[in-house]
């Protein structure tokens, strides 16, 4: 006897062809039967009714930094007259402003603010979010940052040191002792109050280098974690190569990225994961090396990026349209990026990302007529209802 069961559904399973009259039953969390209605024989001790509703893997936005306080509103303005978000760092703001801001906010003021962005992710059905810290850059903050995020509820949270994200002032001009910082207490500490499930920097001109880079991932894997990388963003620094040398789960903007980064990608394993807010907002014009990655079979993820400076996206499916229009990713894409692929992209391709027995039964229900028209229309939400571990919200 199965928990529940949802019939009269259209089933967008992401591991195979659709199923145009389908059945999806769960029990104890997780997808328990999954396929054609009349091959359904089972008993269930709740029945829905999906009315003809796509059914399909919630979604995962496998990069964000949803926990920050300030705005950066007025930097916006400053690229509308023409200022670069490089020049706007070099001139102490850009990510050094969220830093002054966030260190100053008491956790129960950045969990509420947390908690009022998430709420635009649940609307739209999502299932897991990836949460950075960076915004600290000193000990305390970072730790506030993992701590309050790990207080989000409503979806699966995972969460990800971003400490090597800029140079905080204090350390302006020593960026090796504050690599050392960073290894030698501050990832420590948040590793051994379990408040890590991997580790990213950001490997740039106006960040870090390889060798700094990967001296965190030398310290990540010392401490039993995976690690990730913003890599190639504004310039090609060999950041794709560098994450497929450590086993990332994942490189992600790679705009720069070369053809020997992207070789290295497939071979490693690790998911290339694009970030189209980003380059929207900053108006870029080079786009990411999309055929390579096609050619050479990497995962293609997608995310928001959510963070106030170069990506305030709070919706999973403008991003869809925003690859679909920018990137020219077909609808079928778009979808994979946000469900298999960003579940890969995690780690977490066990549990989510597909609609199969023995995944958790983490769905959200549509009334469209076709999956396409996920990424299709700009604005709209056609989410009708989200079920997380088999119960619905």
């Amino acid at each position: 006897m199965h928990d529940a069961v949802w019939l009269n559904a259209r089933l967008a399973t992401m591991a195979g062809p659709v199923i145009p009259d389908g059945a999806i039953a769960a029990t104890a969390g997780r997808i328990s039967w999954v396929g054609e209605r009349r091959d359904w024989k089972g008993g269930a001790r709740v029945e829905h009714d999906a009315r003809r509703a796509w059914i399909l893997p919630g979604f995962v936005d496998c990069h964000t930094h949803l926990v920050y306080a300030g705005s950066r509103a007025h930097e916006f303005e400053l690229r509308l007259k023409g200022a670069s978000y490089e020049g706007i760092a070099k001139a102490g703001g850009g990510i050094l402003s969220t830093v002054r801001a966030t260190r100053d906010a008491l956790p129960h003021e950045l969990l509420a603010l947390a908690k009022r962005r998430l709420g635009s992710w649940l609307a739209e059905g999502a299932a897991v979010l990836e949460v950075k810290s960076g915004y600290g850059l000193d000990r305390d903050t970072e730790l506030k940052m993992l701590r309050v995020a790990r207080q989000l509820d409503g979806l699966t949270i995972r969460t990800t040191f971003l400490g090597a994200h800029a140079l905080p002032e204090e350390y302006r001009g020593r960026a090796e002792a504050y690599i050392d910082f960073v290894c030698d207490e501050v990832l420590p500490a948040a590793a051994a109050e379990k408040l890590v499930d991997a580790v990213d920097a950001f490997c740039e001109r106006i960040a870090f280098s390889r060798q700094q880079t990967a001296r965190v991932f030398e310290t990540a894997k010392r401490l039993g974690l995976r690690v990730k990388l913003h890599a190639d963003q504004l310039s090609d620094l060999g950041g794709a190569a560098l994450a497929a040398k450590h086993g990332a789960l994942s490189a992600d903007h790679l705009e720069y990225a070369s053809d020997a980064g992207i070789e290295a990608l497939a071979r490693s394993g690790s998911v290339a994961v694009l970030l189209p807010g980003a380059f929207y907002f900053l108006r870029e014009t080079r786009l990411p090396p999309i055929s390579a990655l096609r050619s050479h079979r990497v995962p293609i993820a997608l995310a928001t990026d959510h963070n106030p400076g170069s990506s305030p996206l709070c919706s999973p499916l403008l991003a869809m349209n925003m690859a679909c229009t920018l990137f020219r990713f077909t609808p079928e894409e778009a979808l994979a990026g946000f469900t298999v692929h960003a579940a890969r992209a995690l780690g977490m391709q066990a549990s989510h990302g597909t609609l199969e027995a023995g995944k958790l039964a983490d769905l959200a229900l549509w009334e469209i007529d076709s999956p396409a028209e996920l990424a299709y229309a700009i604005g709209a939400n056609p989410c009708v209802g989200r079920v997380r571990a088999g119960t619905v919200q």
